[in-house]
């Protein structure tokens, strides 16, 4: 049994997700692939429910009634993988903003030693096509903000494309991680770093995406804001388990 999985929240994402599933499946490694989908109305999930035909025992969907939040998408596919003993646990996303191919490196560098590996767009300079200079500097400023507010050194501490060893995510109290967009992933990267884990950053190259519609709002950067205030200070009342 392949010992990777590759979690993949959706909605909305019809002209993406065939692709994306397709382009995983063709990589030389094998990944298995879980879509958690927050009832697209667009048939996202049918797509997905079609492709199982095709990729019996590899492709995976998990449904859920309405947008309930990337971060608990990512929690929900996280409990699946460890219920079903995968060695490596991926985040990414669905539109080709990560590139599949990256996954490899990501897998790689966990081999290695990582505990936590991140896709980062920082870690050499600015690695990102096609997003208005505004949101480049919004994004960047903001790994800065993290990092003086929390002390971790991750360049891209927002980065959504990463690859955690089990035993990550088996330590950490998934119930409760508290945030669901960009500031869940930020909580992630600094409970991993709290609890001791090795964490890398791995270079990669951000492509937004060409199909489909974002689903970045003004809401999630002002919980991403707020909420590294209080990841802080709720971290001084917490005791934090070291991986044996």
């Amino acid at each position: 049994m392949p010992d990777s999985l590759v979690i993949i929240p959706t909605y909305n994402e019809k002209e993406n997700i065939e692709k994306i599933i397709r382009k995983v499946f063709s990589l030389h490694h094998a990944f298995h692939i879980l879509i958690i989908d927050d009832g697209s109305p667009d048939g996202t999930a049918s797509i997905v429910k079609k492709l199982q035909g095709e990729y019996d025992g590899h492709l995976y969907i998990e449904e859920r009634k309405g947008k309930l939040g990337l971060g608990t998408a990512y929690i929900h596919g996280f409990k699946w993988a460890l219920a079903h003993n995968y060695a490596y646990i991926f985040e990414m996303d669905a539109d080709f903003s990560h590139n599949p191919e990256d996954l490899l490196k990501l897998r790689q560098a966990c081999a290695d030693g990582a505990d936590l590996a991140i896709g980062s767009r920082y870690i050499k300079g600015v690695n990102v096509v096609n997003w208005p200079m505004g949101r480049v500097l919004m994004s960047y400023f903001a790994s800065v903000y993290v990092r003086f507010i929390t002390g971790i050194d991750i360049q891209d501490a927002t980065a959504g494309f990463k690859c955690y060893r089990s035993m990550v995510l088996q330590t950490i109290r998934l119930d409760k991680i508290k945030f669901v967009g960009y500031a869940f992933q930020i909580e992630m990267k600094f409970t991993a770093i709290k609890h001791g884990f090795k964490v890398v950053e791995v270079p990669i190259i951000f492509t937004d995406r060409t199909e489909g519609t974002s689903k970045m709002s003004t809401s999630i950067f002002r919980e991403a804001f707020l909420g590294v205030i209080e990841l802080k200070m709720r971290s001084w009342f917490r005791k934090y388990e070291k991986p044996t």
